[in-house]
């Protein structure tokens, strides 16, 4: 019973936060006239991944835009815990930011996970197209509904599959492979259709289970292999690019409220130009890591067959097709 109160007197303040939130579109204060103040921005990555690379430009613009008015501070490493637990204190507003991966995102807003179908992008180019653009900005302003305010879409990047098992080159060599995946459903039906034996987690676990062999593998872009070290746990690596996955840059819609109309513009520009050079950083670093990855012993398959992963995959897009409707409809036409 207690647990029940307790979930019933979480979404109720929740709600009534977002009542709250919902009335402002910034303060009639203005940059000069508020009080100088600090924002906690945190991730769960390391200092050398590209999330903390975005932190660090955002807190850089902003702290510059603002003449010192604003300080953010950055706690990486998931010091004030995992994802979903920052989207729920970002919502009663006991954490302020985060960059948040997006599939955490849509155990909040559901329709953003429209963007984790896997194949959808088959370039960066691509993915930039829909998440600057009208769609990616709708959803965007769709996380206002869940007390949640989206600034802009940095990157986790193409996700590729490691394992200490075996090589996989098509959809037959992932066969009782044990994967982990993020804590959402377009991932477990993916990889489940793919034949591995999914086990969703959160990624504050990962690294451990990877170590004591709980689980044979794992899917991340490049730079989150080389910056974990996954080479150490992990020998095989194929280049599936299996789904392109954003990062949002989110803050609680309480705080945005309570900002002032100018600074809001601030850390909206911040952010977007804090995303844009996380992805170009990507960008750049890709090819370096990946022979830095083959240097400590990965067995990299370079060329894996795509499109048996692609029919494989065609069960996700049937049970989804009519959950995204609009959104995949509007993104497909878009890119066509």
């Amino acid at each position: 019973m207690k647990k029940i109160l307790a979930t019933v007197f979480v979404c109720a303040m929740t709600a009534a936060f977002a009542f709250a939130g919902g009335q402002a579109e910034g303060t009639s204060e203005s940059l000069e006239t508020m009080n100088p103040m600090t924002v906690r921005l945190a991730h769960v990555v390391n200092e050398q991944d590209g999330f903390h690379v975005a932190a660090e430009k955002f807190k850089e613009l902003v702290e510059s835009r603002t003449d010192g008015k604003i300080t953010i501070n950055i706690f990486p490493n998931a010091q004030l815990g995992d994802e979903r637990t920052l989207l729920e204190s970002m919502q009663l507003g006991t954490v302020d930011m985060g960059v948040i991966t997006n599939g955490p995102v849509s155990g909040f807003l559901p329709e953003i996970a429209v963007f984790e179908l896997p194949f959808l992008f088959a370039t960066p180019e691509e993915a930039y197209q829909i998440l600057d653009g009208p769609i990616g900005q709708e959803l965007l302003r769709e996380l206002e509904t869940v007390n949640l305010k989206g600034l802009a879409y940095a990157e986790r990047g193409f996700r590729n599959l490691t394992n200490s098992v075996r090589p996989v080159e098509s959809p037959s060599d992932m066969r009782g492979l044990r994967i982990r995946v993020m804590e959402n459903p377009v991932y477990v039906d993916t990889f489940q259709a793919l034949g591995a034996n999914t086990v969703p987690m959160a990624w504050t676990e990962t690294l451990t289970a990877l170590q004591q062999r709980t689980i044979d593998g794992q899917e991340n872009p490049i730079n989150v292999i080389y910056s974990f070290r996954l080479y150490e746990p992990q020998q095989y690596l194929s280049l599936t690019r299996h789904t392109y996955s954003p990062a949002l840059i989110v803050m609680g819609l309480g705080l945005w409220n309570r900002m002032p109309a100018d600074v809001q513009q601030i850390l909206t520009e911040s952010a977007q130009e804090a995303a844009e050079y996380e992805r170009q950083w990507n960008a750049d670093m890709a090819a370096e890591q990946l022979e830095a990855l083959k240097a400590n012993g990965m067995q990299v398959i370079e060329n894996p067959d795509v499109a048996a992963f692609q029919n494989q995959i065609q069960s996700v897009y049937a049970r989804y097709g009519a959950e995204f409707g609009e959104y995949l409809d509007r993104i497909q036409a878009e890119l066509r």
